[in-house]
């Protein structure tokens, strides 16, 4: 969300490591003209996250489980396309652009109106892009570079900016809230009560476990949802979910890991559906303290282990091998030299490993400490290395922790807590996403926990600042080559692999499409929209 920061989704660390669900908490079965709440005529969705949602206020939320229910509820004055266009929602049409980048005026639709009746208004935009900074919730880097925010009149606010940020397009994605219901109780805005403009209204949840919706009969737009509920569950463990597919207690489930894909594929009652995810999944190292902040000694690591047989053992097909920071197809968006990158990894060779263990002058009892989220994927990473940095002489244990303990470890920047940690992130479709929050100095123990130091890339006045700051395409695409260009090189990541987002579907779930956007289930969109034929 940045899953995922900065953008509204999954961008911030919560994003990708927070929202671990209850495990095997099976859904009812579906069951069309049933429903959950038992009242017969009812059409209900059933949808297994990978994990239960947390809160559902966008102004504080930042987990992708959270997110893909919110924002079913929620709606931003743009929005993404089929693909990863950006188009207007709330809008009434583009923004008109001022002052050299620097001033945007959205108009917002007439008709647009919020759950209880209230028209969504230039004060409530201008409200949901300034509260993060103001309450300090962990989304206010996506919306910093916002100097002021005024309504103008009641449908057109103006946002100014404190530098022309390339990126603010993908800003004006940021879900709008009713500012007088938030402000009147932010706590049940969050937990009990949300109310938006989206064509889904807010029933009840479980915190972690599961949430239902229901389609708003009144909603203002023109996609009104073909389903009168969705109820999403959280199951964490890749075969329950499957499990749950296959005997009709979920209509579709997210993530197919890759060892069942073979089951699901063979299946006659349910399909796979995926696409290449704006997402990126890598290895970094502490370069605070320990041997890690030796560059000799993260090319050795490189060297230490496979990335590429990683990847072909334990991600694919659910991903594929990514070889820098940035998202194939945000890389081919901006003709980004990834041939050339492809060509910075090491093969595997513990001897030249241990040439620049030595020459860094590790000791040869130094223990390693990996630390993983409680991912099977990023914890077989994690044994990769392990198993390489024992081959060449070094104890190294890897730790799955908690969402919570390694959300506080791995940005820590002490020795004692990690010296590699993995990790991933979901972003928008912009460069900005992938360099400015993993690698610049400013964001240090907030989403940077690699703490390396490299001024002219990533310091007060680094490429990775300019780039941001710079509203000519051409010339942050050069930035972005040199930047990480100098960042591969240095290694202060090994980069991973990108997963598809993938989701299993039974055969009579009709209109339902992935979307490159993991914070995005297409429900009731202006593409598609999903209704349910004959189980």
């Amino acid at each position: 969300m940045t899953d995922d920061a900065n953008n509204r989704y999954d961008v911030s660390r919560r994003t990708l490591m927070k929202g671990a669900g209850a495990a095997g908490l099976g859904s009812m079965a579906g069951c069309t003209d049933l429903g959950l709440g038992g009242d017969e005529g009812t059409t209900t969705l059933y949808f297994a996250q990978e994990k239960g949602p947390l809160e559902f206020d966008p102004i504080v939320l930042n987990d992708v489980p959270s997110a893909q229910i919110s924002e079913r509820i929620f709606q931003g004055l743009f929005t993404y396309s089929e693909g990863t266009e950006i188009v207007p929602e709330l809008a009434a049409g583009e923004p008109e652009v001022e002052r050299d980048g620097t001033r945007y005026i959205v108009e917002i639709k007439e008709d647009a109106e919020f759950q209880n009746g209230d028209p969504v208004t230039a004060e409530d935009a201008a409200y949901s892009l300034t509260a993060p900074v103001q309450e300090e919730t962990e989304n206010a880097a996506e919306v910093d570079m916002i100097d002021s925010a005024e309504a103008i009149d009641e449908k057109t606010v103006q946002f100014d900016l404190g530098f022309p940020y390339a990126a603010f397009d993908t800003t004006l994605l940021f879900n709008i809230v009713p500012k007088s219901v938030r402000e009147e109780d932010k706590t049940a805005f969050n937990e009990e009560e949300p109310v938006g403009s989206g064509p889904f209204q807010f029933v009840e949840y479980t915190q972690e476990e599961s949430a239902t919706i229901e389609a708003w009969d009144d909603y203002w737009g023109e996609e009104s949802p073909e389903v009168d509920e969705v109820v999403w569950t959280g199951i964490p463990d890749g075969t329950t979910r499957l499990t749950s597919l296959q005997n009709g207690e979920n209509d579709i489930i997210e993530t197919v890991p890759p060892d069942l894909y073979s089951e699901l594929e063979n299946s006659d009652e349910a399909e796979i559906m995926s696409s290449p995810s704006i997402g990126y999944y890598y290895l970094a190292f502490n370069c605070n303290e320990g041997p890690a902040t030796d560059q000799r000694v993260r090319e050795a690591v490189d060297y230490c282990f496979s990335m590429d047989e990683a990847v072909s053992n334990h991600i694919e097909p659910a991903g594929v091998r990514q070889y820098s920071p940035i998202p194939a197809a945000v890389a081919e968006q901006w003709e980004f030299p990834t041939d050339e990158w492809a060509n910075v990894p090491h093969e595997k060779d513990i001897d030249a490993a241990m040439s620049l263990f030595e020459e860094a002058g590790v000791d040869s009892d130094y223990e390693w400490r990996i630390i993983v989220p409680p991912d099977d994927l990023r914890e077989q990473l994690g044994v990769s290395v392990s198993n390489g940095l024992q081959e060449a002489g070094y104890d190294a244990s890897v730790q799955r922790l908690d969402w919570g303990a390694f959300s506080d470890q791995y940005i820590s920047g002490n020795e004692d807590d990690y010296n590699i940690y993995a990790l991933g992130w979901s972003g928008s479709p912009d460069p900005e996403a992938f360099t400015y929050y993993l690698f610049d100095q400013e964001v240090e123990g907030v989403t940077n926990g690699t703490f390396w130091q490299n001024d002219e890339i990533n310091g007060e006045n680094g490429l990775i600042r300019q780039a941001r700051e710079t509203p000519d395409r051409e010339q942050r695409r050069e930035m972005y080559i040199e930047a990480i260009n100098t960042t591969l090189e240095e290694r202060p990541h090994l980069p991973g692999y990108a997963l598809a987002n993938s989701y299993g579907v039974r055969n009579y779930v009709e209109g339902f499409q992935s979307h490159p956007d993991s914070a995005t289930i297409p429900i009731a969109q202006e593409y598609t929209t999903v209704s349910i034929g004959e189980r």
